[in-house]
């Protein structure tokens, strides 16, 4: 059975493939669960047996392709397999109404290739289906009638043999007329975050800020070598004059320090800074504009990938929420409404809008320095000011080391991110290509609206409003006319159905579909409603056509209840006891751990904060998480 295994996981390799090749061992032992010992011995009984020239011809193909060739291939061939793998259960998961297990799933195959450590950009195979995966996901996670996610056309480009049954039935179940004849029957009321009908896999837990991780951060002595290392001198050097050119909108001193953070990042810190830059795509568009109206600094918005890694739910363990991380007082005294219906710290526009004007406050009580606008931002005013009254000097590097220990990691890692965003080929992150722009269109709603009411007239469903509206805290609107964000091109139609219905009447409402040629008496049959009732919910309607007002009965009404959030920020790892410590043997890479512990080469390099091929030195712990 080993030898037949190890044929056919031959059969996985393409012409002239190293099978020496370590990211094709991990992944040939992963597939067929071949133990490393036997590998090699079951190659060879295997071309003894078959008499194939598969096997004896590698070598004779490597004198005419060089093995960096082959294994530059069989890398890329190991990061389109596991990709597929992980979209096609996803597919599966979200076929079978499994939304949120899609969800990461369908992010699991995008992030075997920000691991990768692979040049995507630069090798063609790689580059448009890493693209088109972006683009397919991002058709699945938000509906839209006129761009349906095209499975199979992705499947072609990345070369996964995918059910073609499965395929079409996510791609239907995608968009957002998918549902317009089954909700025909029925009349649904949301009232919990398990509604919304089969479609959107996206959640609203709190998740943790990356700030809790920043305040523990130590560079490391190579890290920290400026001056040694060529490439950082020519890094340093590029940085000098990118500031002295005055390109990026504002000014701030060139120090050691920065270029320090920018060698966390092309190192071990390099996923963190692929995954912000790629989910920036999601955001930035929108933060650019608003900081621009604000009269802030452009570029000074990608402080919002330091603070939150653009996750509106971001939540710190000094109970700072959002995009901007704002903490409660902070919020307030920017305008930031904080009720038992909303947190707008979680919202989009209004707390960008809040960190805007908050940033250039600072901007001005410092005279526009934006380093200690930064600093102040992350620590206060107060800290900031004791900092620069023992330092003798409004200077962020003179009162550096009067600073908390998190705002002097901060400062610099903004100004290093904002340097590699703008020039990602300087510092070798070309290959990443933004998220889509996350794309939805405001509106004014009556008071004590039902997000139910707000998703049936949008065509879509329950969990994609709340994911679009993550400071809303409770299944309805506030109690006075609220703006809410609803997919891009809906506004008017929705505006258009709430304008059919006084105000006053649209808390006890509900919307349900009209089928052709149905009756009034039809509905009233699948509704309980009597006819009477439903003619006076919709006036001038002689007969039922499209979507139809639907009064809720005195017993069945929604009341304004919370679904439940996580209101304490989650752990970020298992519990000590759910992990288990293994040392690294030298030459051993986080990639020759997971194949000795059977684990998921990927998933155990983010759980170490460190990347796949990351070379270990002798001893090195290496966190193993258990079930």
């Amino acid at each position: 059975m080993l030898v037949k295994a190890a044929c056919n996981a031959l059969s996985y390799l393409p012409a002239g493939s190293n099978v020496k090749s370590s990211i094709y061992k991990v992944f040939l032992m992963k597939k067929f669960g071949i133990a490393p010992i036997a590998l090699a011995a079951s190659f060879s009984l295997c071309a003894a047996i078959s008499g194939s020239a598969q096997i004896t011809s590698t070598r004779s193909s490597n004198n005419t392709r060089p093995p960096e060739v082959a294994k530059a291939q069989a890398d890329v061939n190991y990061v389109l397999i596991e990709s597929g793998k992980a979209f096609k259960d996803g597919l599966m998961a979200y076929s079978q109404g499994r939304y949120q297990e899609a969800g990461t799933r369908f992010d699991k195959s995008v992030e075997v290739f920000l691991y990768s450590t692979l040049n995507i950009q630069g090798e063609p195979r790689l580059q448009n289906c890493y693209n088109q995966l972006i683009e397919t996901v991002y058709r699945i996670e938000y509906p839209s009638d006129s761009q349906i996610p095209q499975v199979r056309g992705l499947a072609t480009t990345c070369g996964w043999e995918v059910d073609v049954t499965l395929a079409d039935k996510v791609a239907q179940m995608a968009r957002p007329s998918a549902n317009n004849t089954t909700a025909a029957s029925t009349v649904a009321v949301a009232s919990g975050p398990s509604d919304g009908g089969p479609r959107g896999f996206v959640n609203q837990e709190f998740e943790p800020s990356p700030l809790d991780d920043l305040a523990k951060l130590e560079l490391t002595p190579e890290e920290q070598d400026v001056d040694d290392n060529p490439v950082a001198q020519q890094q340093y050097q590029y940085l000098q004059r990118v500031v002295s050119n005055k390109s990026l909108g504002f000014t701030f001193q060139v120090h050691p320090m920065i270029q320090q953070f920018i060698n966390y990042y092309r190192g071990r810190g390099r996923t963190t800074m692929e995954v912000g830059l790629y989910r920036s795509g999601m955001f930035m568009s929108m933060a650019r504009r608003i900081f621009r109206e604000e009269g802030v600094p452009e570029n000074v918005a990608w402080l919002g990938q330091v603070e939150s890694a653009w996750k509106p739910t971001a939540y710190s363990s000094a109970a700072a929420s959002g995009l901007w991380q704002f903490i409660p007082g902070t919020g307030v005294r920017f305008g930031l409404q904080r009720t038992a219906y909303v947190d707008e710290r979680n919202s989009f526009d209004e707390a960008t809008r809040a960190s805007a004007r908050y940033l250039k406050f600072l901007a001005n009580r410092y005279n526009g320095n934006w380093e200690l606008a930064m600093a102040a931002y992350n620590s206060g005013e107060g800290n900031v000011d004791r900092a620069i009254r023992r330092a003798g000097a409004a200077n962020f590097w003179l009162a550096f080391p009067y600073l908390p220990r998190e705002t002097r990691n901060y400062v610099p890692n903004i100004l290093a991110t904002i340097l590699i965003a703008n020039n990602p080929n300087q510092y070798g992150f070309g290959q990443i290509r933004p998220a889509p722009s996350l794309r939805y269109e405001r509106l004014r709603v009556p008071a004590s609206t039902n997000l139910a009411l707000i998703a049936a007239a949008a065509d879509t469903n329950v969990q994609l409003i709340r994911y679009l509206n993550p400071h809303l805290r409770t299944n309805t609107t506030p109690p006075v006319p609220y703006i809410v964000n609803v997919p891009f091109g809906k506004a008017n139609e929705v505006a258009a159905i709430f304008k059919r219905l006084p105000a006053s009447k649209i808390p006890n409402t509900q919307l349900a579909n009209s089928t052709h040629g149905e009756t009034w008496q039809t509905i009233s049959n699948r509704t309980g409603v009597s006819v009477a009732e439903l003619m006076e919910a919709n006036p001038g309607m002689k007969h039922p056509s499209g979507k139809v007002f639907v009064p809720v009965a005195a017993g069945n009404r929604v009341e304004s209840t919370a679904y439940t959030r996580p209101t304490n920020r989650p752990p970020t790892t298992p519990a000590a006891a759910k992990v288990r410590i293994v040392k690294a043997k030298a030459g051993d890479t986080v990639a020759k751990i997971a194949a000795r512990e059977k684990v998921d080469a990927a998933e155990l390099a983010k759980f170490n904060g460190l990347l796949p091929n990351s070379v270990l030195f002798s001893g090195r712990e290496i966190k193993i998480p258990t079930k």
